[in-house]
């Protein structure tokens, strides 16, 4: 391919201008800057590396929208919304679940985030049967991540149980459900899944402690090998008076005496957390996978961002329900709560780092690298060529340069901010848009119908 030759970039050591990449087979073999473009040069504006999406349920983004209404109690909550989620997944079959996780992608890849940890929990038929394949439903997101190019790491989900004290599922519950011997065969199948996508990652995914017994859970997490663990913890207050019934100790309380935390550890949500939870998760390198727009969504809280950088710890970002896919909102919904209950600006931006979007920039991009077992090295040689553009002819952009394009971006535009976005030296958005996004968005729609009908 020819070289990439961008007006800047935001390499590992700060800004650069006048940048040359040269990438084969997928990675970076050569960084130049200081220099004009070659005469066959691919010639564009400001780049940043690739963000990580580290939490997504990417069927989800099929029923965006549909759950905006007003229950008859008036006391809509995160608890309210999941029947609504149950009733509706129901709907999808495997057909649908590639079509919709492949347009939940390309939106992703238009917003510039260049991989994705996908919590996949949708193992079974609407009967609640398995499939022949144990991994049927899991290889059609696989098939979506390679059509669209995104990175991918796969992260099948383990669900036993209704709440904690291991009770029986409810029936909308079924098409999660499985035992121990059951999911070991599961992310098995789901590494052959993924065998052929460049740099994918397999982890393993126990739902949360009031849908894994101890028990089970010390079965599931040996399964990741090296791989990323991830877990739902401290998403609702309810949650957490729960588990204090159950256990005598809230979720994350539980988790810091029982599991041996580490850097393969990403704690989902962790937004009703203590100071001395927070300090515990940073001490053992676990991290914290935020997901702002989904958070204020349901209602469930808001994270304590900053005590927690202030701890040492480290966090990403994510999509999860992916009611809005937007990788500028989510850094900026993350920020705004912070203002909204601390009272003042620039929550977390560091003394070392006085530019908010680019101190968010680089923490969801060190955090999520880290939490979806990707390389996270940057824009450097040997490392995986996926960069995204930033359009100066945005209306935001004018006059900007260095960090006030990220602060720009994150906090000044709605739209229209992102050019073009490389995964592994893969074109896949120009000008703004996916590049096959009529024929995805067809069959999503055609999908969408199918299930609403």
């Amino acid at each position: 391919m020819p070289a990439l030759w961008f007006t800047s970039a935001l390499l590992p050591g700060g800004w650069a201008d006048r940048v040359r990449l040269t990438v084969a087979d997928g990675l970076i073999t050569q960084v130049e800057t200081g220099v004009e473009p070659g005469p066959g040069d691919d010639r564009h504006g400001p780049a940043v590396p690739g963000l990580p999406n580290l939490h997504s349920h990417t069927f989800q983004r099929a029923m965006a929208g549909l759950a905006e209404r007003r229950g008859e109690a008036a006391d809509d909550n995160f608890w309210t919304w999941r029947e609504a989620m149950y009733r509706f997944v129901d709907r999808l079959g495997p057909d649908d679940v590639e079509a919709v996780a492949a347009l939940a992608f390309a939106e992703m890849l238009e917003t510039g985030f260049t991989r994705v940890g996908e919590f996949h929990y949708l193992h079974h038929d609407p009967a609640g049967r398995p499939y022949a394949d144990p991994a049927e439903t899991a290889a059609r997101v696989a098939a979506a991540a390679a059509a669209t190019g995104i990175g991918l790491t796969l992260l099948p989900c383990f669900y036993a149980h209704a709440t904690f004290g291991g009770l029986p599922p409810t029936p909308g519950q079924r098409r999660f459900v499985t035992a121990p011997d059951a999911f070991a065969r599961l992310v098995d199948a789901s590494r052959r899944a993924v065998r052929d996508l460049p740099g994918a990652v397999v982890g393993v995914a126990p739902h949360s402690l009031r849908a894994v017994t101890p028990d089970e859970l010390r079965e599931v997490v040996p399964l990741a090998g090296g791989g990323p663990v991830h877990i739902h913890a401290a998403e609702q207050t309810r949650e957490v008076d729960d588990c204090l019934a159950w256990s005598g100790r809230r979720p994350v309380e539980w988790l810091l005496e029982h599991q041996p935390l580490d850097a393969r550890w990403c704690l989902i949500h962790a937004t009703h957390t203590t100071p001395t939870e927070l300090a515990g998760i940073a001490a053992r390198g676990a991290g914290a996978g935020l997901c702002p727009i989904t958070e204020a969504n349901l209602g469930d809280g808001v994270f304590a961002a900053r005590a927690f950088l202030d701890a040492g710890g480290q966090f990403g970002i994510g999509t999860d329900s992916n009611v809005l896919i937007d990788a500028a909102g989510e850094l900026r919904q993350l920020e705004y709560a912070q203002r909204l209950v601390a009272r003042r600006r620039n929550v977390l931006a560091l003394a070392e780092q006085p530019s908010t979007g680019r101190a968010l920039f680089e923490a969801a991009y060190r955090g999520g690298s880290r939490a979806l077992g990707a390389s996270g090295g940057g824009l450097a040689v040997g490392q995986p060529a996926d960069l995204v553009t930033l359009d100066l002819d945005h209306v935001a952009f004018i006059g900007r340069g260095g960090d006030s394009l990220l602060d720009a971006w994150v906090f000044a535009t709605r739209s229209g901010a992102v050019e073009s976005v490389w995964v592994r030296g893969r074109r896949v958005v120009a000008g703004g848009r996916y590049v096959a996004r009529e024929a995805i968005e067809r069959r999503f729609r055609e999908a969408v119908v199918r299930c609403l009908a």
